[in-house]
């Protein structure tokens, strides 16, 4: 696990930009800080900060070259059967220097050539570049667990796993507006758009080419999900799928505890984490299992349910709780990391869990993935809802007044009941496309254009929109396809780069066992049944493991890794709040409308906030960034 980083000069001009490679590559030292190098071809810089997990001896730093000189490679991530390959490679005579996932992932490379992508079980986001033909190839892995971003114009190709590697190398900084306008109704931007024109996401499953004598990108799809509608799906019986998800996941287990240095497991209290615990207890003795809770807000706190995961499998259990200063503590720190905006609130929690888990492990397994690949949020169980009950959505419809007026909070039991009726019945009548966007967002759209002193052209944000949701457009009555909206948009967009971005400030590599693309590819080819129905979601994952987890873990709400934010933002933050969404500071700033701006924080301050703090935090965030890097 590592950060890379890349500079490409098409012409003349662009190669004074070639020095800015090392300070791109400080700039990933937090994600990489038992090593950094770079090295310099022609027209081609490649920088590379290391974190050490497979072979940690200084033969595997990187840049890391074959034998003859002839390539080069700078490589993020890990290659979970790298061994397997190794063997394959060595009976064709492929004689190896070191014992890293890194050579052998080079080594295929030059051996099997682009179709090397479609044997990795891994994630990755890497780059070889080929000296005699000036080619560079970049690519990332199936589900964009880990980032690649880049920018291109007539001059130059700048690449690197994070923002601030770019800002590094002079890139342009020009607000793109439309991804603006979709953060603020969804507190993220969506991929492979980023808050920046001209910067982009190299999308998930997806290779990128590059001449770097003419300038030309050639970039080609190697993955995409085996999305079938239920009726092309070949059927088999309920047990027989939850036999195989147990063989599948139980392996994407074994594969993900391969390390050269100490690994734990992040332990929630959830199905998903203490499934994979479950499973990582078979396989190794004494796992070290991380929780954290909120010691003031029980609301929030599952540690409980995690202690008893831990007490089961007589796992190194470290239990942590938090108050509201550990959070006020880790704010400068947390918001100063992000270099682009982006408020999931519960980033905060992941960023410090990762911080103290790093001072135990270098690797951590987690339940991250399972929600979209198996059907496991409200929306979800709304959805069905919608789908099976339409005329209820009609005996809603006229209620929708009265319902708005109900107080509503994420931070009180009945407080959420009331928001989570609201929302429904808000979304209940609509397409499903147009209901999956409503309940996937914080903020509808309408709210979200009044934010805004010039919202974007409506023609711009909804060609981006129908793209987003293109499964759902296409596939109207297709639940799996819903699913698939999900790996597309929320997973990389929301969880997967909060995981990274907050576990990888604090040096510590974290694994998905179900996002092994065995596990995936095997769970688009069930029937909705066997992932949802009226009264279970997650349901054959919940089944297939029943035998192995405490039964006090069933039959409850789903918690979430939420912050209870609200309350934070109207006492400690509220002095930072206001000062960063000033009237004066708004005036001169140009993006936002001042009288919207004090309407969201006169909700926030009322006695029904509904959903204003997640909004308000979204606005902070966004302000903490610019003011750090437009200013």
């Amino acid at each position: 696990m590592c950060g890379i980083a890349g500079i490409v000069a098409f012409s003349e001009p662009a190669l004074p930009y070639l020095a800015c490679i090392e300070a791109a590559t400080q700039t990933l030292r937090r994600r990489g800080p038992d090593n950094q190098s770079v090295y310099r071809h022609n027209r081609v810089a490649l920088g590379h900060a290391r974190l050490s997990v497979i072979d940690t001896s200084i033969n595997a730093n990187q840049p890391l070259f074959d034998p003859l000189g002839q390539y080069a490679i700078i490589f993020n991530g890990e290659i979970f059967n790298y061994r397997l390959l190794k063997e394959e490679l060595a009976a064709e005579g492929v004689v190896f220097a070191t014992q890293s996932d890194t050579e052998v992932l080079l080594r295929g490379y030059m051996h099997w050539g682009v179709s090397v992508l479609t044997r990795l079980n891994g994630f990755f986001a890497f780059a070889i570049y080929h000296l005699p033909t000036q080619t560079l190839f970049l690519a990332r892995d199936r589900f964009g667990v880990k980032p690649l971003l880049y920018y291109a114009d007539a001059t130059r190709l700048v690449f690197a796993s994070e923002m601030k590697a770019l800002l590094a190398c002079q890139i342009p900084k020009l607000l793109d507006h439309t991804s603006l306008y979709a953060y603020l109704q969804l507190n993220y931007v969506p991929p492979p758009y980023t808050m920046l024109q001209q910067v982009q996401h190299l999308p998930p499953g997806c290779c990128l080419t590059v001449n770097v004598a003419t300038g030309a990108l050639n970039q080609a799809q190697y993955y995409q999900i085996p999305c079938l509608p239920e009726q092309e799906q070949t059927p088999v019986s309920y047990e027989a799928a939850q036999k195989q998800l147990r063989q599948l996941l139980d392996d994407a287990v074994r594969l993900r505890l391969t390390a050269d240095v100490p690994l734990g497991a992040f332990l929630s209290g959830g199905i998903d984490s203490s499934v994979i615990v479950a499973l990582a207890s078979g396989h190794t003795r004494h796992l070290n299992t991380f929780s954290i809770g909120f010691k003031d807000e029980p609301l929030f706190n599952e540690t409980a349910y995690a202690r008893l995961v831990a007490e089961k499998y007589q796992t190194n259990h470290t239990e942590f709780l938090l108050q509201t200063d550990d959070l006020r503590q880790h704010l400068t720190d947390i918001l100063d990391y992000l270099d682009e905006p982006f408020a999931d609130t519960s980033a905060l929690a992941v960023y410090i869990l990762s911080q103290y888990t790093r001072k135990k492990v270098t690797v951590a397994l987690s339940g991250d993935g399972a929600d979209e690949v198996f059907a496991g949020y409200r929306k979800h169980a709304a959805e069905l809802k919608a789908r099976n009950l339409i005329k209820a959505g009609k005996l809603l419809q006229p209620a929708l007044p009265l319902l708005q007026k109900l107080p509503q909070s994420r931070n009180t039991k009945w407080g959420n009941f009331f928001r989570q009726v609201n929302r429904f019945a808000e979304g209940v009548n609509l397409p499903p496309h147009e209901r999956y966007w409503r309940w996937a967002s914080i903020l509808p759209q309408q709210k979200a254009a009044r934010l805004m002193l010039y919202p974007p052209d409506d023609h711009a944000f909804l060609q981006r929109r129908q793209q987003w949701l293109q499964p759902l457009i296409t596939h109207t009555g297709s639940f799996n396809h819903l699913l698939l909206a999900d790996m597309q948009l929320v997973l990389p967009g929301d969880m997967l780069r909060k995981v990274d971005s907050m576990s990888m400030a604090n040096s510590l590599e974290v694994r998905n066992p179900f996002l092994d693309y065995r596990v995936v590819n095997f769970a688009f080819s069930l029937p909705t049944a066997f992932k949802i129905d009226r009264s279970m979601k997650k349901r054959i994952v919940q089944d297939a493991f029943r035998q192995l987890l405490p039964a006090q873990l069933y039959n409850r709400p789903k918690q979430g890794f939420e912050v209870p934010v609200l309350q934070w933002l109207k006492t400690d933050l509220k002095p930072m709040l206001n000062n960063l969404l000033q009237p004066g500071f708004l005036q001169e700033q140009g993006i936002f409308y001042p009288p919207a701006i004090h309407n969201l924080l006169q909700q926030l301050y009322s006695a029904n906030p509904a959903d204003s703090a997640a909004s308000a935090w979204a606005l902070l965030a966004f302000q903490h960034w610019w003011k750090r890097y437009f200013v």
